[in-house]
């Protein structure tokens, strides 16, 4: 689950099947009983049926939490991004941040750091097309050591440099599941 939407998609396949939860958050639910196996497959080609898919495999329910803590702080949190990401997914995961790097390029096909940087690109155009903050801001709330360094990093990714994003009118995005 990466978005709002999907926490709602959850709940209400849940709710069809009468099973009560404690917990829908962003790639994790905690149900208060026991689930049947025949419910387990309903509520499985439930979310199918709504693009989301229910994990029973500990490495990929691990990647998935990798995935959604990355996305929750760089999408939904407004404050700046001021956090070694390898030291908080390792206290967050309580795992070596060595074995997550390793686990996460094995099974994505991608690093950490490129899934990472994809997102933060998402997020700057995000910034940049809604225009309350300049470039330096951005740099700033990001995390970036400089202007400079956002751009290079922006260009490396869109092939644009960020001024050149700003000035086309189709600003093209990609959803945080696309990415």
């Amino acid at each position: 689950m990466v978005s709002n939407r999907c926490k709602l998609a959850v709940r209400d396949e849940l709710k069809k099947l009468g099973l009560h939860f404690i917990v829908v958050d962003l790639g994790e639910v905690e149900i208060m009983e026991n689930i049947t196996f025949e419910k387990r497959e309903m509520l499985k080609k439930g979310l199918l049926e709504s693009g989301l898919e229910l994990m029973d495999d500990k490495k990929a329910i691990l990647i998935e939490r990798i995935k959604n803590i990355i996305i929750e702080m760089i999408h939904h949190t407004e404050q700046e991004i001021k956090v070694n990401f390898s030291d908080y997914l390792s206290e967050k995961l309580n795992h070596n941040y060595t074995y997550l790097a390793n686990l996460f390029s094995e099974v994505q096909g991608t690093t950490i750091e490129q899934f990472i940087i994809s997102h933060k690109i998402e997020r700057i155009k995000e910034l940049m097309i809604y225009g309350e903050l300049n470039i330096t801001e951005i740099a700033w709330k990001m995390n970036y050591s400089s202007v400079a360094h956002l751009s290079t990093q922006f260009k490396k990714v869109t092939g644009l440099s960020p001024s050149h994003f700003k000035q086309l009118k189709d600003k093209r995005r990609n959803s945080i599941e696309d990415i």
